[in-house]
């Protein structure tokens, strides 16, 4: 085996964890590809030999590439967002694969992966490097220029942040997870049945001029009309899953980890009798998110 080939395969030994430290940083695959790449890149450039915990050293490079990234696009927030929201299914065209980036979401948790894009780099750095990969905070303070104490309070910041509080008792706010669930599952399945089952007679649906077809907005009135609605967007259903909205339960909405849209529920009697869609860029932004387990 040539020094070429004996360095591929000691790096492919840690490529795994790797990329699952980069998704949960910048929650796009192909961004964390290419964070890894340039751990390849910085790997076969440095002099490891003396390095005792390879995995620890990679760990360390591709956090920071990650960090940088996570800065450049703090600088960019000020920049105009459009309001349209573009169609979650996107072209094979340029290499991507969308079932597989649902999937990667999915098993991190879409609703984590739209929290955790709301936090500082800082914050968002340290939760990710502490409560999901255990890196102590004496390890994460230098890469962050912070000391371990400052770290530590930028972790617990992002943790009270993801935890979210809610607005109702828990056992009530379980009550109403399930019956969003319920919907969310019925919208998926296209079951018209279930959804008119779960919507109150007199439910009420509206939706932002951002939501579209049309440029003004849509307000839709009674259990039919919204079930059929729902069961015609079945396909942006996929992408959703439940979340804290302003200490409500809701649905966000977020191919490739970036919020578009949120369904925002009201609940009486098991029965669903608001539903309020948003997503224009500056509603999105003034809403509180966070997830229900971490």
């Amino acid at each position: 085996m040539d020094e070429r080939e004996r360095l591929t395969e000691r790096f492919e030994e840690h490529r795994t964890h790797l990329r699952a430290v980069a998704y949960r940083m910048l929650g796009s695959v192909s961004e964390a590809d290419d964070a890894v790449q340039e751990a390849w890149l910085r790997f076969n450039r440095a002099d490891t030999g003396t390095v005792e915990s390879l995995g620890a050293w990679l760990t360390t490079v591709v956090a920071r590439v990650c960090l940088n990234v996570l800065r450049s696009r703090e600088q960019r927030r000020e920049e105009p967002l459009e309001a349209h929201l573009p169609d979650p299914i996107i072209s094979h065209e340029d290499g991507s694969d969308p079932e597989g980036e649902a999937l990667l979401a999915d098993s991190v948790g879409l609703a984590l992966l739209v929290v955790l894009d709301t936090l500082t780099p800082a914050e968002r750095f340290a939760f990710v490097l502490h409560d999901m990969f255990t890196v102590p905070f004496d390890e994460i303070g230098p890469m962050i220029e912070r000391s371990p104490a400052a770290t530590r309070q930028l972790a617990s910041r992002a943790r009270r942040r993801v935890r979210g509080v809610a607005s109702v008792p828990d056992a009530d706010l379980t009550r109403r997870r399930r019956v969003v669930e319920a919907f969310q599952a019925a919208s998926r399945g296209g079951d018209f049945d279930a959804l008119v089952a779960l919507l109150d007679p007199d439910v009420v649906f509206r939706a932002d001029r951002a939501v579209g077809p049309t440029p003004a907005p849509i307000v839709l009135h009674g259990a039919h009309a919204v079930a059929k609605g729902a069961s015609a967007a079945a396909e942006r259903v996929r992408f959703t899953q439940p979340a804290l909205i302003n200490g409500a339960v809701g649905l966000v909405m977020a191919p490739r980890g970036r919020l578009f849209l949120v369904l925002v529920f009201t609940i009486t009697d098991s029965k669903i009798t608001e539903i309020d869609v948003i997503a224009e860029p500056d509603r999105l932004r003034q809403l509180d998110l966070a997830v229900f387990d971490v």
